[in-house]
């Protein structure tokens, strides 16, 4: 398994893992990753062993910087085929980073099948290069086929997405969270470190909704938000709980009615298995602004209500909650239209593609 960066590239892969040692206790199963990415924790705690291969993305803003990323691919290259020669694989799966263009390039070339997953509705670069050389592209998304001129058509197959989104009702949720099943739960959460414009709009949302008895807000501010998201905070109003990061997302996302987030592609899959409505913020700052074209997935299905950042207005957000609050058919209604877009079999299918 190839990927890192992100837990949007890991998780999948894990998934996938897991899928594996399902059909097959005895497969033999090692990740390849960087000693700058999120994988080096997750990886060892889903136990399963990381190699660590040298690699850097290229810097658009400051070409010069970019010797640095010629060297590191070079020497890359040689460790991926080192440790292709030594583990020997059946299979490389890319499942994004810049990590898939060293290993995935080296196994093709020599005569390892090789699989790539794209997560996003709008591709990256390393995959639509790596595409020319694997045996198969599977997709997340539908609308992401356009972008891979390939003779052997993309397989779509959703997002792999943890076992956990699948095994907990909202009501099984609500009980463990102590939250009354009649009550409007609106959770809010914009990655580990956090995202200013939905903390700030979240603020104004607390403030406006603070006599609504029916309401319970759920307010993930990322790690480096926390202390001062709290310090301006009513210890008065019960009914809303400040959360530095969400250990247990499975248990949070089943037990609300509304998500308010970014729109990474996993974030939008997982939703999506849950049968979620959301409100999507897609950060402007990510390469090709795919977390647009994530988002405008559910959107066009009547699943989301989608503002992108330069459209977005104070208050906006708060605006939105009240009248989903006094619409609950009309928040059932996109839990249905986010339904229809979730695939819970997402690793399976990736399976039999591979014909595991």
């Amino acid at each position: 398994m190839a990927g890192g960066g992100t837990g949007g590239h890991i998780y999948p892969a894990i998934a996938i893992a897991e899928e594996i040692k399902k059909r097959d206790s005895s497969a033999e199963i090692i990740f390849a990753g960087t000693n700058h990415g999120i994988e080096t924790k997750i990886v060892p705690d889903n136990g399963y062993e990381l190699r660590l291969i040298t690699v850097s993305g290229l810097n658009r803003k400051k070409p010069w910087k970019n010797i640095k990323t010629v060297k590191d691919l070079a020497k890359g290259l040689h460790e991926a085929k080192s440790l292709i020669k030594e583990f020997k694989p059946d299979i490389v799966i890319g499942t994004g980073g810049y990590v898939c263009g060293p290993v995935v390039k080296t196994a093709a070339r020599m005569g390892v099948r090789t699989y790539i997953h794209e997560q996003n509705a709008y591709p990256g670069l390393t995959n639509k290069l790596l595409s020319k050389s694997v045996d198969r592209v599977f997709l997340a998304f539908e609308e992401a086929a356009k972008y891979f001129k390939v003779k052997k058509a993309p397989l779509v197959t959703g997002n792999p997405v943890r076992r956990g989104f699948r095994e907990m009702s909202r009501e099984e949720a609500r009980k463990v969270l102590g939250i009354p099943q009649d009550c409007f739960m609106a959770l809010s959460f914009g990655g580990s470190l956090g995202a200013r414009t939905i903390n700030e709009e979240m603020k104004i949302a607390v403030r406006q909704l603070a006599d609504r008895q029916d309401c319970r807000i759920f307010f993930a501010t990322g790690r480096s938000h926390y202390q001062a998201v709290t310090a301006e905070a009513d210890p008065a109003n019960a009914r809303v709980s400040y959360l530095e990061y969400i250990d247990d997302m499975p248990k949070y996302l089943a037990a609300c009615d509304l998500a308010i987030t970014r729109s990474g592609a996993l974030t939008v899959s997982e939703i999506a298995a849950c049968g979620r409505a959301s409100i999507m913020i897609p950060s402007p700052n990510v390469t090709s602004n795919h977390q647009y074209f994530n988002a405008k997935v559910l959107a066009d299905a009547g699943a989301s209500i989608l503002i992108e950042e330069k459209n977005l207005h104070e208050g906006d957000v708060a605006s939105i909650i009240e009248t989903l609050l006094d619409d609950r058919e009309r928040v059932r209604r996109m839990e249905r239209a986010a339904a229809a877009k979730g695939n819970t079999d997402a690793a399976g299918i990736i399976c039999n593609g591979m014909g595991i």
